[in-house]
Order: structure tokens, then C-alpha cells, then sequence
């Protein structure tokens, strides 16, 4: 294939994203690298009242997963790079798996396990166990049916590209290519994202504030072979990792990396503990800005953009320049502040909140009743009759293999004691386990979908 050719076909498969349908997700890293922070159960407290539906933690804290249950959080999950070795044994994955899995799951919302972190930058040998390491796992879900449920991955540093700019010629760092190649492999074998770290902040000497800010900026920039246009660090950072991702497939024989999704699982900014000339831009004002911009470019398309298409008519798409359509799920670091941080100072000035919960600054987060997320839930019609949502509401339960735990006496779904309460829930479980289309809100016509959420007291509508 001529290079002419490879480049127009990386572009296709960029281009031809899935439509993944669960919508734009704005999550925080629970980092517990610290000796002052809250208890889990606070957390669990402080995580609920702010809308935070989705947190990383970086293992499998049995005292974190309790706190957390019936919340309706959703988890990823993590495992250190001091236990890949271990790993490489079946037996020891699955005694992990039967120990810090299997009891928690369900009722704490695990959907993804991260074997690893920055394996590339550990300096030991993590980097050729990872990918042995993550098949174990995955070998265990599959006995467990759950392979399906709960996803795996590593997440890596942005440092495993050798080339960022312009983001079309984004290239993995050919040191690398002993880790990259399987691990792209088993990505697209389980359909699994590839995940990574990224932080615009280390890029300010190389651009300006204003740019890795969100905020307008004489850097923002044109890429000269595809057009597209680039207002901000974080935009050219990810579609460096897309085109590398789309670009890897061409060193493999009948390999199609194209359709692998994109997680960033780390993204912040600091506000404080300043140590160089560059760390004089770690403020809390700053790092709102940062945040505050993020969660806004994520979720509700403030930086879409307007899009030229055939026939002189224009289309305003939200994404990445090279993704207008693509799915955008990024985790902000930290939750907290952490004093125990290897590094320099800084390293430990990334959270949102103070270790006594207070805020450090202004930051919504989506949820709640505003759905700025565009998240939708099915509940029962009040128009519908009471036999024919007693019919439907027993197919859910039964056939429709609904999770109707909840609504049972004495269970935290069980009050208001009626029907139309008890078929919402049902409805609901179903229509999230069968990826919230139409269909799956219709039973029998006694179904509706809903845009803000039903959630009530201790009942939580996933």
C-alpha cells in the first residue's frame, strides 16, 4: 500500500468511529497516596452530593468497594505494577479474582480493571509482564461470564508516542513496539479501550497557558495534512494518540487497529507547590479553569466545532477535530491532594478537593438533574394499565433477566410499595444492560424514556 493510500485509509478509520451510545463521561482519580484523607465512607458521602458518577482507584481496597456500594458509582479498578509478576500466574489471578472481585461486584458498579499504570516509565520489567498479565484476568472473567461486563486495559503515558506534532503524523515510540503491538491485539481481541495518561500542563513551555487552558490562543493551529483545526493542547495531545493508534496498523500484517476506543484515564492541572519557572502557573485558578473548560469541552460541545460538508451545508460536531463524533471519556486526577506523592512538591498538589473535603475551588460536575451528559433511563408509562405492567414487569424480572433485587421487601428500591415504582426499576435495569436503545424502553408499550434521573434516597437508577 503506497504511503498516499495508508494515509487516506488512517484517516477512514478515524473517521468511521463506532457510535458508542452510552454518551461523554467526566470521571476523577481516587488516588489514596496520602496519610490525612477521609475515610472511605466519607468519600462515598462527598462522591454522591457532587454528581461524581465515575471514579478510578488504583486497586481493589476492600474498605473503598464497601463504601461504595448501592451508590451507583461507577469503578475502575486497579492493579499495581509491584503485582504483575504475580500475575503471570493463573492461579494467582484467579485466587485475586474470587477475593477482590467477585464479592464486591454488582452491588459496587466495577466496569473496568487497569493492570498496570505508566508501565513504559516503571524502569523494571512491567512493561513485558503486562500484557500476560491482563490475559489472565480476562481468562478469569470468561469463567466467570463477566468478560463482557467489566473491561481491561493498562493506561499508559502519553511518553509512548515519539511523535505528537502534527497530531496526523502521531507515532508510537518504536522502543516500545515489544508492549504496543500485543497490547493492541488484546485491545481489539476483547474490545477493550486503549487507555492513557495526558497532561497539557508539562506542554505549556512548548505552547502557551492560554492554549492548554481551553482558552482562545495564538497557538491554536491548522494541521497541514488533514485541514483540521486545533484550539486547545488537549485536542492535539489525543488525536496524536488516535492517529498513532490508526498508524500502528500499517508495522502489522491484517491488522485493524482503527476502531479501538480511547480512555484518558488521568488529566489535570495543580494549584500549587511550585518548584520551576513553569510550576509558577500551578494555581487554584488556573487548575479551575482547566478543570472547569474540560468537563464543559467533554460534556455539553462547548468546543465543537463547525464542520464543512458536501453541497456548502455545515454540521457543528463536538469531540476531537479528527473524532467530531467520537465518544470522550476522560478522568480528572486527583480527588484529593496527596502528601505522600513521590517528586518533586507539585506531584502531590493535583486534587480538587483539600483532605478535609472542603472544595479547593468552583467545579460542576454532570449529573443530577440537569443530564448535561445526555444519559437517558426508561421508567414505567403512569398512562399504562396496571395488567399490562404487571405483565411486563414480570418478563423483566424473569426472561428479560432484569436485576430486580432491589425492589424485593425490606430493599432499598422496595418503597414507594407500587407498581409503577417496581416497573421503572425493572425497566430500567434491563434497558441499561441492553444498551439504552428504543427498544429495549418498550415493553409492550408501557415503557417511556427519560432524560433526568429517577434515582431517589438509597435507590439508585444505573
Amino acid at each position: 500500500m503506497g504511503s498516499g493510500l495508508k494515509f487516506a485509509f488512517a484517516i477512514s478509520l478515524l473517521l468511521q468511529l463506532l457510535d458508542f451510545s452510552k454518551g461523554n463521561k467526566v470521571g476523577v482519580a481516587y488516588g489514596r497516596d496520602a496519610t490525612n484523607l477521609p475515610s472511605p465512607d466519607r468519600v462515598a458521602q462527598l462522591v454522591q452530593s457532587r454528581n461524581i458518577q465515575y471514579l478510578r482507584i488504583y486497586d481493589t481496597d476492600p474498605q473503598v468497594l464497601n463504601a461504595f456500594k448501592n451508590t451507583g458509582v461507577e469503578f475502575t479498578v486497579g492493579v499495581h505494577n509491584s503485582d504483575l509478576r504475580a500475575f503471570q500466574s493463573q492461579s494467582n489471578v484467579d485466587s485475586w479474582f474470587r477475593n477482590s472481585i467477585l464479592p464486591y461486584y454488582q452491588a459496587t458498579k466495577i466496569t473496568q480493571i487497569t493492570v498496570g499504570n505508566e508501565v513504559t516509565e516503571s524502569g523494571d520489567d512491567s512493561a513485558n509482564l503486562v500484557v500476560p498479565a491482563m490475559r489472565n484476568v480476562v481468562s478469569a472473567l470468561k469463567r466467570a461470564g463477566l468478560q463482557d461486563r467489566i473491561k481491561v486495559s493498562t493506561s499508559l503515558s502519553f511518553g509512548v508516542l515519539s511523535k505528537a506534532y502534527p497530531p496526523s503524523e502521531g507515532t508510537f515510540d518504536s522502543r516500545f513496539a515489544y508492549v504496543l503491538n500485543p497490547l493492541l491485539q488484546f485491545l481489539r481481541e476483547n474490545g477493550s479501550p486503549f487507555m492513557v495518561n495526558l497532561y497539557p500542563y508539562f506542554a505549556i513551555d512548548d505552547s502557551s497557558l492560554e492554549f492548554v487552558l481551553f482558552e482562545p490562543s495564538p497557538q491554536a493551529f491548522v494541521d497541514p495534512k488533514t485541514g483540521l483545526r486545533y484550539d486547545n493542547m488537549f485536542d492535539a495531545q489525543l488525536d496524536a494518540v488516535h492517529y498513532a493508534i490508526a498508524n500502528q496498523r500499517f508495522s502489522l500484517t491484517d491488522q485493524n487497529f482503527g476502531d479501538i476506543k480511547t480512555v484518558v484515564m488521568e488529566t489535570g492541572f495543580p494549584s500549587g507547590g511550585s518548584r520551576s519557572p513553569r510550576d509558577r502557573h500551578a494555581t487554584k485558578n488556573n487548575a479551575m479553569l482547566y478543570n472547569t473548560n474540560l468537563i464543559r469541552h467533554v460534556t455539553s460541545g462547548s468546543g465543537s466545532r463547525t464542520t464543512a460538508m458536501s453541497g456548502g451545508a455545515f454540521q457543528v460536531m463536538s469531540g476531537t477535530p479528527a473524532m467530531p463524533n467520537g465518544e470522550l471519556d476522560v478522568y480528572i486526577f486527583s480527588l484529593f491532594d496527596e502528601n505522600q506523592k513521590q517528586g518533586p512538591e507539585i506531584e502531590g498538589n493535583w486534587g480538587i478537593f483539600y483532605p478535609d473535603m472542603t472544595s479547593k475551588y468552583n467545579l460542576e460536575f454532570p449529573g443530577g438533574g440537569t443530564n448535561p451528559s445526555g444519559r437517558s433511563w426508561c421508567v414505567a408509562s403512569s398512562q399504562a394499565q396496571n395488567s399490562d405492567l404487571q405483565k411486563a414487569l414480570d418478563w423483566a424480572c424473569g426472561p428479560g433477566k432484569a436485576d430486580c433485587s432491589a425492589i424485593q421487601p425490606g430493599k432499598q428500591c422496595f418503597q414507594p410499595d407500587n407498581l409503577v415504582s417496581h416497573a421503572s426499576f425493572a425497566f430500567n435495569n434491563y434497558y441499561q444492560k441492553n444498551g439504552d436503545t428504543a427498544e429495549a424502553c418498550n415493553f409492550g408499550g408501557t415503557a417511556k424514556r427519560v432524560y433526568t434521573n429517577p434515582s431517589y434516597g438509597n435507590c439508585i437508577y444505573y
